[in-house]
């Protein structure tokens, strides 16, 4: 995309008004980059009570979700979390990505959480919401701060990622993989870097996410492979591949999901693909809409995050195709709930 009037480095080329906001914004966030400028990713630290979230989603089953920031640099254009950034005042596009808050508290309220009497141990994602090794972890270790926490306490966690940064953590997670209290899924939508780029610009590259699939399998430490989201038209033509590729690497499972573009992530998808693919838009948009009965999203529990149709249905049979010829009867260790233990006096922990 050579055009000037396209904001470089990033996903959204537009900021939408949120939904909860009485005034309307201008949507066009170009006024930085006309100037000579590139809009900069702004950090604000907030303080929440709480940190950890129940899912009860039909979809996903019982667990919680704990998210260290909100907002992702990533700015992967397709990001379903996009419309969550509303409920702090921003807009779903170049906001998400621009504008992250920042939860330095999280380690200590998840200790809190944990000392509670009636905790029960049970799976906590991170991220269910926003990527935990986004790049500013790299400066902050809020993530590690946390694995370190759930490691003293013997508490299982699932880790999901699209950032190669997650390797710095690999003392902690053989730790916890050895006991069988950690597994990480990696994130690849697509092997062609150039999709990549212009999908995810600011995420690890193809070619960094199959090194770190393979680093993490050589540590002893279980990874599955979401190719999430599928979007039909753009990355459905490489399941086979992948599945072949990654399962090579040592991945034990390769999961996925539909793209689904609910609230103004449609708008923001749609504006991002008429300017990147033009010649391919309508087809993708229009493939989209087949798998989510005419609209570009689903909120169905049990229907939104699969589709349905005859394409969403060829995605779902080339998937199984691919983990029946390349993973056969690999499994993950289940995650072990025996181990975990409260400590009852905090200076325990300096022992």
């Amino acid at each position: 995309m050579n055009d000037d009037r396209y904001i470089k480095g990033r996903g959204a080329q537009l900021n939408p008004t949120s939904r909860f906001e009485s005034l309307v914004r201008e949507s066009d966030p170009l006024e930085l980059q006309e100037a000579g400028e590139r809009p900069r990713t702004q950090f604000t630290e907030v303080y929440p009570k709480t940190i950890l979230n129940k899912v009860t989603s039909p979809d996903i089953g019982p667990a919680w979700s704990m998210n260290p920031y909100q907002g992702c640099e990533h700015g992967c254009i397709y990001c379903y979390a996009r419309p969550t950034h509303n409920y702090w005042g921003y807009s779903a596009g170049l906001d998400f990505e621009q504008k992250i808050l920042v939860k330095k508290n999280a380690p200590e309220l998840l200790e809190a959480a944990l000392r509670k009497k009636n905790w029960e141990p049970m799976a906590i994602m991170l991220s269910g919401n926003t990527d935990c090794y986004q790049p500013i972890e790299s400066e902050l270790k809020i993530t590690r701060k946390i694995l370190e926490v759930l490691w003293r306490y013997r508490h299982p966690v699932g880790v999901i990622t699209k950032n190669s940064l997650i390797t710095r953590d690999l003392d902690l997670l053989r730790q916890m993989a050895a006991e069988r209290l950690v597994k990480v899924s990696i994130s690849i939508t697509t092997l062609e870097e150039s999709l990549r780029r212009a999908l995810e610009p600011r995420t690890a590259s193809v070619a960094a996410r199959l090194k770190t699939v393979k680093t993490l399998v050589d540590n002893g430490i279980p990874v599955n492979i979401m190719m999430a989201p599928i979007i039909p038209g753009l990355n459905d033509h490489e399941i086979l591949e992948m599945g072949k590729k990654v399962a090579e690497l040592g991945a034990g499972s390769m999961h996925y999901t539909m793209v689904r573009l609910n609230g103004d992530v449609a708008e923001i998808f749609e504006d991002w693909i008429r300017k990147n693919l033009p010649d391919r838009a309508d087809r993708v948009l229009n493939r989209i809409r087949d798998c989510h009965g005419g609209e570009l999203s689903d909120s169905r529990f049990g229907v939104r995050m699969r589709g349905e149709g005859k394409i969403a249905e060829m995605v779902g049979q080339q998937m199984q195709l691919a983990r029946k010829l390349y993973f056969g009867d690999r499994k993950h260790p289940e995650y072990n709930l025996e181990l975990f233990h409260r400590m009852k006096n905090p200076q325990l922990k300096l022992f």
